[in-house]
């Protein structure tokens, strides 16, 4: 069902004003939490300050490479502030917008890691968003509402999609403490986080991507095989935003290997059998809107011959009208 004229503006204007202030808050990010002179027995040193508790370490006695580097520090740190702090307003009046238009949303708990992830730069190159909050991302590929699939959840799934390896590093742990620092591993599911209101944030991995993921890195996903088929293809890179009305960014699986591993889905045997009629509307649904709707995503003699054994059937009975 396609969007109308209002709500396609309200899209093209939210993306570009939640470009504008996501780059403010990457430059925030990348930057020290703060640098500050100090007076020590009558001489001045420029200290690193990690957190707004004061903690922080000497980077030595002021010299002129010293005061450099302190005037470039607040130069690009009030550059950021004044482009975050402009932009936000305007991110804020798009997103209320798209409230009221009823366009395709999230659940709220998603929107706070999302812009976490992004202000980390952890979204495409380290983590995909899956699962049915990806939803979102597919209609507005399509400029239409997907219609019979349905979209409500109240968990979270990533998929960890690193091509090179972060040894010694806990990005997405570090990342979901930063977003609410009660979040903890389920002991009895150690791919699963969940804090204090009990939303839970699962991460799945391809067995070729699992050697990239730190060591220490929480959770540990188990490796599965049918992750590997969400790597294929063209990721879709869309701005929604959240039922609380939180503008967020999602990167998603190419809708084309999405929709085909939902319906490989439904039919597998280990998968809980609550969601498996979910799983069978939404790759039809998301097959139906990729053909009528996704010309960028053809589903052409080059993309049938790359379908493995395992989806073929799927792919198959939907291009004759068996699934439905």
């Amino acid at each position: 069902m396609p969007f109308s004229d209002e709500q396609l503006r309200t899209l093209i204007n939210l993306r570009q004003r939640y470009d504008v202030w996501m780059e403010a808050e990457r430059q925030l990010a990348q930057l020290p939490y703060d640098l500050r002179r100090k007076i020590v027995d009558g001489k001045t040193y420029l200290y690193e300050i990690f957190d707004h508790r004061g903690n922080g370490k000497s980077l030595g006695r002021m010299n002129d490479a010293l005061e450099a580097q302190f005037n470039t520090y607040r130069d690009a740190k009030l550059a950021a502030q004044a482009q975050r702090d402009g932009s936000l307003p305007v991110v804020t009046e798009s997103a209320r917008l798209y409230r009221a238009l009823r366009l395709p949303m999230l659940s709220s708990g998603a929107g706070a890691i999302l812009q976490e992830c992004d202000r980390r730069t952890l979204l495409g190159d380290h983590l995909l968003v899956v699962g049915t909050n990806a939803l979102a991302a597919y209609a507005i590929e399509a400029a239409g509402f997907l219609t019979g699939a349905p979209d409500e959840t109240e968990d979270f799934d990533l998929a960890w999609s690193a091509t090179e390896g972060h040894e010694g590093e806990a990005l997405v742990w570090s990342m979901l403490k930063a977003v609410d620092p009660t979040f903890t591993v389920n002991t009895e599911r150690t791919f699963q986080a969940r804090n204090a209101k009990a939303y839970e944030v699962e991460i799945l991995v391809a067995p070729s991507r699992v050697g990239t993921m730190g060591r220490n890195d929480r959770p540990k996903p188990v490796p599965l095989p049918e992750q590997e088929w969400l790597l294929l293809g063209r990721p879709v890179d869309q701005v929604a935003v959240c039922r609380d009305g939180t503008p967020v960014r999602i990167v998603a699986p190419d809708p084309r290997w999405f929709a085909l591993q939902k319906l490989w889905m439904s039919d597998k045997a280990t998968r809980d059998p609550l969601k498996r009629p979910k799983d069978r509307k939404q790759g039809v649904a998301l097959l139906r809107a990729v053909a009528e709707a996704m010309p960028q995503y053809p589903m052409d003699a080059g993309f049938e011959a790359g379908v493995p054994d395992e989806l073929r059937p799927y792919y198959e009975g939907w291009c004759s009208g068996r699934l439905t």
